[in-house]
């Protein structure tokens, strides 16, 4: 499903990414795994499109998007990539719900759609009666979980997550894990998760290592 090419990112004089090449298939979870410095995060971005590589080509069913116009590129991530952060990045004048229609109005869904299609993810989740709360009436994991579903909103093709239970206490990151994989079981959701979980890691149907910029062999 998602083809990364012969990837290069280079930040003035430090090459960060040493020509990466990867397949993820629909359906898997995939982590991703290294020391802090070792490329991760600017590998996520630049398969979530945030970030545009030197060199080689980021392919969705075979679509390129490293060749995508500004504005071909962010409807492109609005309807196709979804995204969990380590701390949630959830906006705090917004109600849980609020924030999850969020990404089905900026791809143009009315709002009665997308209230409907909230309300579900928030039941799917466990979290009906806390649609009307702020962020900051939330516990971390009800954060984290919301975020969860505002990246589910747009029914994407993958949710790429960086560091998603760094921030969590243990009972809240064991959830969070389950959580992950449940809606791959019961969605055949894609994830690939960059985190420094050997726990997570583990759990995962695939581990890609990076050291120094390149994939461990």
């Amino acid at each position: 499903m998602i083809e990364l090419d012969n990837i290069t990112r280079s930040f003035g004089s430090l090459q960060v990414l040493k020509g990466i090449s990867l397949n993820i298939d629909r359906g898997e979870v995939v982590s991703i795994t290294g020391p802090s410095g070792a490329g991760k995060t600017t590998l996520l971005q630049i398969m979530g499109s945030l970030d545009k590589p030197d060199g080689g080509r980021v392919l969705y069913d075979g679509q390129d998007i490293t060749r995508m116009s500004e504005k071909e590129i962010s409807a492109f991530r609005n309807r196709h990539i979804g995204f969990v952060f380590q701390f949630h990045q959830l906006l705090p004048e917004f109600t849980a719900l609020e924030n999850i229609t969020i990404p089905m109005l900026i791809a143009g869904q009315g709002m009665r759609q997308a209230n409907a299609r909230a309300k579900e993810l928030l039941e799917m989740l466990g979290l009906a009666d806390r649609a009307d709360h702020k962020p900051a009436e939330l516990s971390g994991g009800e954060k984290q979980r919301i975020a969860v579903a505002r990246a589910l909103a747009n029914q994407p093709d993958v949710i790429l997550a960086d560091e998603p239970s760094g921030s969590l206490d243990t009972k809240n990151k064991e959830e969070l894990h389950k959580l992950f994989f449940n809606l791959r079981d019961q969605l055949g959701q894609t994830f690939v998760i960059v985190t420094h979980d050997e726990s997570l890691a583990a759990m995962t149907d695939r581990t890609i290592r990076l050291l120094d910029g390149s994939i461990l062999k």
